[in-house]
C-alpha cells in the first residue's frame, strides 16, 4: 500500500487562524495573485470621486441605472470571457450584436412574427455565426483574429442590408424586447427575495465544496470562515436589494445578466467542459495529448460566445429604442473586450473568472455615467476608459511574470 503524501503546506494556513489568512494574503499578493482586488480598490475610488463631484452618483435612481445598462454588455463580456481564457479574440461581437437586432426587429415589428420565436431566432443566428467562425479557426486552422475581423466586416454588412430601407425600426410598446430595459419587478419581495437566493445558494455551494474536500482528505475551511464569506454575500445582496426597492424595484435586465452569469460560472468551474477550456487555454497542446478535444472547445466556445453577443444585442436594442443601421458600431466592441479585461481576466488565455464580465462592466458603466453627471465630452470618457484598460494590462502582464519567477503558471 503506497504511504499518503502529505498535503502542500499552503493549503494548511487556515488552521493558523488569522496569522495563518495573513501569510496567505501576502504570499498571494508576492506571487502576482491579485484577483479582484485592484478592480474593487478601483471601484471604490470611482464611487467616492464620483459622488463627491456630482452628489447623486450613489442616488437609488442613478445606481438602478447602472443595473439596467450593464445587463447588454455584461452579457456580451460573458462571452468575451471564455473565448480570452483560450487565448484568443473574438472582433465580430459588435456587428453580431446588431445584426442579431435587426433581425429580430424585421422578423417580429415587420413581418409580424411572434416576438418570442423572432428573439429564440436572433439568437440562434448568433449561434449560426460562432460556430461558423469556430469552424473555420478550430477545423481550417484560420487564426481567430482574422476570421472574426472578417466577421465584423461581413456581419456589419448583412446587417445593413437586413435592414433594406428602414433606417430604424422602433420596438413596440408591448414587445418582449421593450421589457428587457424597462420593466421591474415593483414588489420589494422580489429584490429581497432575489438576494436571499443568492446568499442561501453561496452557502449551499461552499458546504458542497468543504464536503467534497473533507471526502478527498483535503484541508477544508474553518467555520468561521464559511460564515463570514456568507455573510459578505450577503450583506452586499441585501443592500443592493434596498437600494433598488428605493426607485423602481429590481430590474429584469438584471435578473438576466445575473442568471447568464450564474449558469457561465457553473459551468466554467464545476464541469469537466469548463476546465477543458482553461486547460486549452493554458497549453493546447498539452490539452490535446492529455485527451482533450481541442477543436470541438475552440468551436463551441466561439458558438457560445456568439449566442451571447446576439442576446447583448436585444439589450442595446432595447436601450436604443429599437434596431438600426448603426447598432453595435462604434465602441461596443472596445468596451465589452475591455470590460472583460479590466474585471481580470487575462489577455494570454488560461486565467480568469466569468465575474470579471460583471466587475469590469461596472467599472466602464460607472465610468461613463459618472463623467455624463459631470457633463464631460465623450472624447474624455474615450481617454479615460482607455487608461484604465492600460493600467488592468500591465497588472495582468506583472502578475503573470512575478507568477513565473515564484515558479507558478
Amino acid at each position: 500500500m503506497s504511504e499518503k503524501l502529505a498535503p502542500d503546506p499552503r493549503l494548511l494556513v487556515r488552521e493558523r487562524g488569522l496569522a495563518g489568512y495573513l501569510e496567505d494574503f501576502r504570499r498571494r499578493i508576492t506571487g502576482g495573485e491579485l484577483g479582484s482586488i485592484p478592480v474593487i480598490i478601483g471601484m471604490v475610488i470611482i464611487a467616492v470621486v464620483f459622488e463627491s463631484q456630482t452628489g447623486t452618483f450613489l442616488s437609488p435612481r442613478n445606481l438602478s441605472n447602472i443595473a439596467v445598462y450593464i445587463a447588454g454588455p455584461g452579457i456580451m463580456a460573458v462571452g468575451i470571457v471564455l473565448v480570452l481564457l483560450l487565448g484568443e479574440i473574438d472582433l465580430s461581437v459588435g456587428s453580431m450584436a446588431g445584426l442579431s437586432a435587426a433581425l429580430w426587429a424585421v422578423l417580429s415589428v415587420s413581418h409580424g412574427v411572434n416576438d418570442l420565436l423572432a428573439i429564440f431566432l436572433a439568437i440562434a443566428a448568433g449561434a449560426a455565426v460562432g460556430t461558423l467562425h469556430g469552424f473555420f479557426f478550430a477545423k481550417i486552422g484560420v487564426p481567430a483574429f482574422v476570421v472574426t475581423l472578417a466577421g465584423f466586416l461581413g456581419w456589419s454588412g448583412l446587417q445593413i442590408w437586413v435592414m433594406g430601407d428602414e433606417g430604424t425600426i422602433n420596438i413596440p410598446r408591448d414587445s418582449l424586447v421593450r421589457d428587457f430595459n424597462n420593466f421591474y419587478f415593483s414588489d420589494i419581495a422580489a429584490a429581497y427575495g432575489l438576494a436571499a437566493v443568492l446568499s442561501l445558494g453561496y452557502l449551499a455551494a461552499l458546504l458542497v465544496q468543504e464536503r467534497r474536500r473533507g471526502a478527498a482528505g483535503l484541508p477544508t475551511r474553518p467555520v468561521g470562515e464559511i460564515v463570514l464569506r456568507v455573510a459578505l454575500v450577503a450583506v452586499a445582496a441585501f443592500v443592493a436589494a434596498y437600494t433598488l426597492n428605493q426607485h423602481r424595484g429590481l430590474p429584469l435586465a438584471l435578473v438576466i445578466f445575473l442568471a447568464v452569469l450564474l449558469l457561465v460560472d457553473f459551468v466554467v468551474r464545476r464541469t469537466t467542459y469548463g476546465r477543458q477550456i482553461f486547460a486549452v487555454g493554458g497549453n493546447a497542446e498539452a490539452a490535446r495529448r492529455a485527451g482533450i478535444n481541442v477543436e470541438r472547445v475552440r468551436l463551441t466556445v466561439f458558438t457560445i460566445a456568439s449566442a451571447l453577443a446576439a442576446l447583448g444585442g436585444l439589450f442595446y436594442a432595447a436601450q436604443a429604442g429599437g434596431a438600426s443601421k448603426s447598432l453595435g458600431s462604434g465602441n461596443l466592441l472596445m468596451n465589452v473586450i475591455a470590460a472583460a479585461v479590466i474585471g481580470g481576466t487575462s489577455l494570454f488565455g488560461g486565467r480568469g473568472w466569468v465575474w470579471s464580465a460583471l466587475l469590469g462592466t461596472l467599472v466602464i458603466q460607472s465610468i461613463t455615467t459618472g463623467l455624463n453627471l459631470m457633463g464631460m465630452a465623450s472624447e474624455i470618457q474615450y481617454m479615460i476608459t482607455g487608461a484604465v484598460l492600460l493600467v488592468a494590462v500591465v497588472l495582468d502582464s506583472v502578475s503573470r511574470r512575478t507568477q513565473r519567477t515564484a515558479g507558478r503558471t
